[in-house]
């Protein structure tokens, strides 16, 4: 497994990316409808674009497995391929980001335990609740700082 720094973001990065980020929600936010994975998706090329800081992980064969972006010291999104869950993967890219690129900082969504479990056995804690997230959706959301 390998974890880079990616500057240059192609088209077919993207699309892999995207497509790691389908699969993860699909598995982890059992709160959302097809619909609306349909519905921010379109949005999630823009946000691997614009993010200051895009980390991959890459298998032994060079095809990307998770991504994390990362802005002013704040996780802003950490997803994993479904196949890769449990082996580590999660907890390398976030000590590898909190080592190398200061993250201190992230929010989660209230549904989704398991990443808030992750989040608390990596250290984090729970500073702020909101009733819904950034969007207006009534998904509630955890804002968590490294303690």
């Amino acid at each position: 497994m390998r974890i880079l720094e990616v500057n240059k973001r192609t088209p077919l990065l993207t699309q892999q990316l995207l497509a790691i980020w389908e699969e993860s929600v699909r598995a982890t936010h059992l709160f959302l409808s097809d619909s609306e994975i349909k519905s921010i998706k379109e949005y999630v090329p823009q946000a691997l674009s614009q993010i200051p800081y895009l980390i991959v992980a890459e298998n032994e064969g060079g095809f990307p497995v998770a991504f994390m972006g990362i802005e002013d010291g704040r996780l802003e999104m950490l997803f994993i391929a479904p196949a890769c869950r449990g082996d580590g993967l999660g907890k390398r890219l976030l000590q590898h980001g909190i080592e190398n690129y200061s993250i201190n900082k992230l929010s989660v969504n209230e549904q989704n335990p398991q990443a808030k479990g992750f989040y608390e056995h990596m250290g984090f804690e729970v500073y702020k609740r909101t009733e819904s997230d950034e969007q207006g959706n009534p998904y509630p959301i955890l804002y968590m700082k490294l303690d």
